[in-house]
């Protein structure tokens, strides 16, 4: 069960990261393209945690995840994000309370962090447009 809660992670980091590299193109406001470039290297190092543990506990890592539609529209694009990285932070809680070795504590942890901050960031974007 964890093992495919993790898969499933690596896949939704991967294309969080893609969609934030789309979304940071929806914009040129310096303040919002800093919050965008933030969760989106976050997102790139959650998907780099989750690969390594992958591997610690299967001896594989996940091979080709899909990546997202591109975003069109920053206000939507914000909305999206802001519910996902809700969802994922309810996702990476749940996953804590399973977890089968100590190792993958600390990248659960730092990922739930993390996304609660990105969906702080991303509501704010989306309420002052």
């Amino acid at each position: 069960m964890f093992n495919e809660q993790l898969k499933k992670a690596i896949e939704e980091e991967y294309r969080a990261f893609y969609f934030y590299k789309y979304m940071l193109k929806l914009t040129d406001d310096p303040y919002w393209q800093l919050f965008i470039k933030h969760a989106m290297e976050d997102e790139k190092s959650h998907y780099e945690m989750f690969q390594q543990l992958h591997y610690m506990l299967t001896g594989q890592f996940v091979q080709n995840p899909e990546k997202p539609q591109p975003a069109t529209n920053l206000k939507q694009a914000a909305k999206d994000s802001l519910v996902d990285e809700l969802e994922a932070t309810e996702f990476y809680k749940e996953m804590l309370l399973t977890i089968p070795i100590p190792e993958a504590y600390n990248p659960l942890f730092i990922a739930m962090h993390d996304e609660m901050e990105h969906a702080i960031r991303f509501s704010t974007i989306y309420n002052a447009l």
